[in-house]
């Protein structure tokens, strides 16, 4: 059992990490990264967008999005046998904002959006009306997803306290 408790508390710490760690890279792009880009004409934050949608496929900042979801979908589902242990339902909530918030999102939103930019040319009238138009929509969605992934951290930590606070 101590194992066991031992490895929940390591998974729950990584995915905390994570989540913040996330939320970091996508409050970049909100803050600053999305704002430069948009200050560049079409073509060349068309460019630039298209070059960053390709580096981000890497497998740093994958396990980082998609290693901190497999540990919250471990942590979900343990929750079914486990729903006793402290910070229970803060575990689930984290849990359940990132799966939703971040990588939902991400699915749904963020990842069509960059492969309709993927396939546009950057100096043609398409593409500049589609820039104009991903800019609003991909920072919308952007902030969402950093939103959740914050809170998830937020919640995923007072998780931890709770465990803390009983041991």
């Amino acid at each position: 059992m101590v194992v066991v408790d031992n490895l929940r508390f390591l998974l729950t710490l990584f995915a905390t990490l994570g989540c913040g760690l996330v939320a970091g890279v996508f409050f970049a792009f909100s803050t600053f990264v999305m704002n430069a880009l948009a200050r560049l004409q079409p073509k060349e934050g068309i460019t630039a967008m298209q070059s960053i949608n390709i580096t981000a496929i890497n497998p740093l900042f994958m396990t980082a999005l998609f290693g901190t979801a497999a540990a919250c979908l471990f942590l979900a589902i343990s929750l079914l046998l486990n729903w006793h242990q402290p910070g229970a339902a803060y575990l689930l909530l984290g849990s359940l904002l990132y799966l939703v918030g971040t990588v939902g999102v991400t699915i749904a939103f963020n990842v069509p959006l960059n492969d309709a930019l993927a396939i546009v040319k950057p100096d043609s009238t398409d593409g500049a009306n589609l820039w104009y138009s991903y800019l609003a929509n991909w920072t919308v969605w952007n902030h969402i997803r950093t939103i959740a992934a914050l809170a998830a951290a937020a919640s995923l930590t007072i998780a931890l306290c709770y465990r803390a606070a009983q041991s």
